[in-house]
């Protein structure tokens, strides 16, 4: 017990011996610990009490797609992702995609943008103009349809009245939309082409009983 008795003694003594600045230190990092196991604490309850951050849906491709064929139900389907994460113009609802087509391939699980079906914002994307629309044309050659795929860009001209004179240019540099098929076998594929404004007008007009085609670029 004597011998105890001195230890305690020694170390204390030994305390007492220590500069006050190493014990000032000593202090410090042990209120520094005391504080940050306190602030680990309420961190975590802090994260257990906060919500987490709900899910967008969006609307993606069920299977790979290939542009032109009306989408059915069973080609789309919604997820949910996070709002960070979702491109602009994505679309939330299948209804915004099932009757309608693409105007180029998608992969499996990609998300379905309004640029991506056939429509007014596709128009304006492909034409670069806010206020372009998409032509459908019917080539008098209906080969022509073959040659040509979204995003091929050509020049329409219009059907010349005699042999002798040319065919006049109707539009320059337009680019295609979507090639759909005819409605039945007797009928020729459709060529839509996205134009600006005025053009698309003035195109649509002058197509009305007369033969176009299409020249690729």
């Amino acid at each position: 017990m004597r011998v105890g008795r001195r230890d305690v003694s020694t170390r204390g003594r030994a305390r007492r011996r220590l500069p006050v600045g190493w014990r000032r230190a000593v202090l410090l990092r042990r209120v520094a610990a005391g504080g940050l196991a306190g602030l680990a604490v309420v961190i975590g309850v802090l994260g257990a009490a906060s919500p987490e951050v709900a899910g967008a849906p969006v609307v993606v491709a069920a299977r790979d797609l290939a542009p032109g064929p009306v989408l059915a139900a069973g080609d789309v389907t919604v997820v949910s992702r996070p709002p960070d994460t979702v491109p602009a113009g994505a679309l939330a609802a299948p209804e915004a995609a099932v009757g309608g087509r693409l105007v180029g391939g998608v992969r499996s699980g990609e998300v379905l943008t309004d640029v991506r079906m056939l429509g007014p914002a596709a128009a304006r994307t492909s034409a670069g103009s806010p206020d372009a629309a998409g032509v459908p044309l019917r080539p008098a050659d209906p080969a022509i349809a073959d040659l040509v795929r979204p995003g091929t860009v050509v020049d329409v001209v219009g059907g010349s009245r005699s042999a002798r004179e040319p065919g006049a240019v109707l539009a320059a540099g337009a680019r295609v939309l979507a090639v759909l098929p005819g409605a039945d076998r007797s009928s020729s594929p459709v060529v839509v082409v996205a134009l600006p404004g005025p053009v698309a007008a003035r195109v649509a007009a002058a197509t009305i009983g007369q033969e176009v085609t299409l020249t690729l670029r």
